[in-house]
């Protein structure tokens, strides 16, 4: 529904810097978007890091072996960009980080 969505993905869906379209077999484009805090790189408005106002970003950490940094947004800190994101080292093993992170989302 259009009214669901917020006025942001109607601004930069059709064309923004993290866009890349891309053509694929038998001439279908493909959309990808680099954008900040998108997990999958998908063009969509389920998965924007910039529509959407609560996101969830998981990377390896750069210092340790087997661990997780685990970022989400906070949607009362929208205002101060510094801020923003809540970032968590998670050293647990592989079943208990993955029960944390789906209880964060």
């Amino acid at each position: 529904d259009y009214r669901s969505r917020s006025p942001v993905w109607e601004l930069v869906k059709k064309n923004n810097y993290f866009l890349i379209k891309q053509f694929g077999n038998s001439n279908t484009k493909v959309q990808f978007s680099k954008e900040p805090n998108n997990l999958y790189n998908v063009h969509s408005y389920k998965f924007s890091g910039l529509a959407n106002s609560k996101t969830v970003v998981v990377q390896p950490s750069a210092g340790e072996d087997k661990a997780v940094v685990l970022s989400t947004t906070k949607t009362k800190k929208q205002n101060t960009p510094a801020k923003l994101q809540h970032k968590t080292l998670m050293r647990k093993e592989f079943r208990k980080m993955a029960k944390s992170v789906k209880n964060q989302c």
